[in-house]
Formats: C-alpha cells, sequence, structure tokens
C-alpha cells in the first residue's frame, strides 16, 4: 500500500499538478476501488475539496459513463479516472475539458502497474515524445513494416499529432497516466495495407494464441484474421457497426520504463512499439462517432515517416 499511495501522490502532485484551493474528482468502478480510493485518500491531504465516484464498470472501452456523471465531471479542476474501461475518447470526457478540467485517465490501471510505471522519468518522457510529434507534424505519410508481416502505409499530411507526456497541466488539457506516446488520426478514408498485431489488443489482452492481421483498404479493417484473440476482438466490433472497424489512430510509444503485459494503458506507451487503433476518433479531430476505441500494439515495427527511419526493428532513432 505504500507503494500504491506514493504512485498516488506522484500521480496528483507532479503530473496532474493538483493545488491546494483546486478541485479533485476520482471517477472509479468495482475493479479498481482499491487505485480510486487511494487517490482519494491522497487528494483530500492536496487539494482543497476531494471527492470519490465509484460507477458501474463500462461494457467496452470508450463507453459514455452515465448522464449524472458525465455532468459532475465538468465541476472540478481536476479529474482523474482510474478505471476497467477507458473514458478517454468519450464525450463526457471531451466536454469535461471544454469545461476547463484536467482529465487523467487511467483506463485498466492496475497496482502492480500504477506503482512501477508512475516512477518514471516523465520530463524525459516528454522531451521524447515532443520530439517525435515534430516529425510527424511535418509529414505526409508514415510507412510500417515488420517481419511478422505488417506493411502498411498511413497518410498523415496536415494533421497535427498529440504529445500524452504523462504531465496534464494546463487547464482543459488531458491524457492517460501512465503515458508517453505520441499519437495522431490518419487521414480518414486513406490507411491501406496490413497490420499484424502480435503485442496485446485492448479489450482482448496480451496476445498469447497467434498474431491477429488486419487488412486496411480505405481507412476501414475489412478483414481480421487470427486465432481465437481475432474471433474476440471480431466479437467487441461487430455490434457496432461499420464505424466500429475505423481505422482511428496512429500512436508511437516513448515510455522507456513501460513493458507489454497485457493492460493496453501501459502497453501503447512501450518505447519501441507502435499501435494503431479502431473506431472513434473524434479526440484527435475526425469524424467517425461510435462508441468504441481499441488499440493494437505491434512490437518491433521498422517505421519510416517520409521515407526516414525513425524506427528499426523496434529500436527508436530520433535519439541517436
Amino acid at each position: 500500500m505504500e507503494g500504491l499511495r506514493e504512485s498516488a501522490e506522484i500521480a496528483l502532485r507532479d503530473c496532474m499538478a493538483l493545488k491546494e484551493n483546486e478541485t479533485l474528482l476520482v471517477l472509479t468502478d468495482d475493479k479498481t476501488t482499491e487505485i480510486g480510493t487511494t487517490l482519494f485518500e491522497v487528494g483530500k491531504k492536496l487539494a482543497g475539496d476531494s471527492v470519490l465516484l465509484v460507477m458501474p464498470e463500462r461494457e467496452v472501452n470508450g463507453q459514455e459513463p452515465p448522464d449524472a456523471i458525465a455532468e459532475l465531471m465538468t465541476k472540478y479542476d481536476v479529474v482523474i479516472c482510474p478505471t476497467a474501461k477507458s473514458l478517454t475518447h468519450t464525450e463526457a470526457r471531451r466536454n469535461a475539458c471544454k469545461a476547463g478540467a484536467r482529465v487523467g485517465t487511467m483506463p485498466g490501471i492496475t497496482n502492480e502497474v500504477m506503482i512501477r510505471t508512475l516512477k518514471a522519468d516523465y520530463h524525459g518522457i516528454a522531451e521524447r515524445t515532443y520530439q517525435l510529434s515534430k516529425i510527424l507534424d511535418e509529414a505526409n505519410g508514415v510507412h510500417i513494416t515488420t517481419a511478422k508481416g505488417t506493411d502498411i502505409v498511413i497518410p498523415i499530411k496536415g494533421i497535427k499529432a498529440i504529445s500524452s507526456t504523462g504531465l496534464v497541466t494546463e487547464k482543459g488539457s488531458f491524457g492517460n497516466l501512465p503515458s508517453g506516446e505520441s499519437y495522431l488520426m490518419p487521414a480518414e478514408g486513406q490507411t491501406n495495407g496490413v497490420f499484424v498485431v502480435d503485442g496485446s489488443f485492448a479489450g482482448v489482452g496480451k496476445i498469447k494464441d497467434m498474431p491477429i492481421t488486419l487488412t486496411a483498404e480505405n481507412g476501414f479493417a475489412t478483414k481480421i484474421e487470427g486465432g481465437k484473440e481475432a474471433v474476440k476482438l471480431i466479437e467487441l466490433l461487430e455490434p457496432m457497426g461499420k464505424k466500429a472497424y475505423n481505422i482511428a489512430e496512429l500512436g508511437i510509444g516513448t515510455n522507456d520504463q513501460a513493458i507489454v503485459t497485457g493492460k493496453i494503458l501501459e502497453d501503447e506507451k512501450v518505447m519501441g512499439t507502435i499501435h494503431i487503433a479502431l473506431g472513434n476518433n473524434l479526440s484527435m479531430g475526425g469524424t467517425c462517432n461510435v462508441g468504441i476505441h481499441l488499440d493494437g500494439v505491434i512490437l518491433e515495427p521498422t517505421v519510416r515517416v517520409d521515407g526516414n527511419l525513425i524506427m528499426e526493428n523496434g529500436k527508436l532513432k530520433i535519439d541517436d
């Protein structure tokens, strides 16, 4: 518990920059109550007013919380969400930020992940992330390949990358905790190729059976192949309709302390990996509004941005 309390203090004091004259809402659910309670107890000592709210677990990542809770999120200076499913790509999170709240989302967080990753050098992670975002901001397209069969071209011309650094200090800002990624939406309707997810997939977990191979045509995943984990992914997507298959995000991990555990919150931040997400892209400036957002982590990729090599077989080259 001491390690968890220390990490909670780092999360609120350093990452969220919580001040004693501010208000804090801790939004958690049945699976993450211990972490939520710890954040609440620490928050009571750091903030002027700290509130703990426990809600039923959402069914999928990106599903909205109840309306009353969404409204409450707009009333606090800082909102931190250790939940089993992600609230990052929801209207509730977006509206809270529009109202001025700083929002930290922690989907799928566990005690072990929180204790280990919240001690990372987030200023170093931020510098690396900003450097990557600058490269992506100026690019036309990204070409990703792997030894397992990934070969996909993702157009990004004119789209600004988002730097998720773990430092959520500006009014109206948001990010994951733990964090460390540069990400953006691909140009809508233009991604083509094949990507082979061999790390983990949100909602599915760590890939243990066989990699999930997805074919992208004109911005949508049109074919999903693999073993039992591919079947599980299809079961999550099918009820949501065609929009769930939208190629929603390209992200590059920048956290050198993160490891692949099957928890997408950490997995997508692992330095030396990339992830491609399906579903909702509104938070990145897109138009695909659907109640699901699932990231697939790809190990040891080779990444070229406008032909320039920035990662080779999982080794990031921008620090060379």
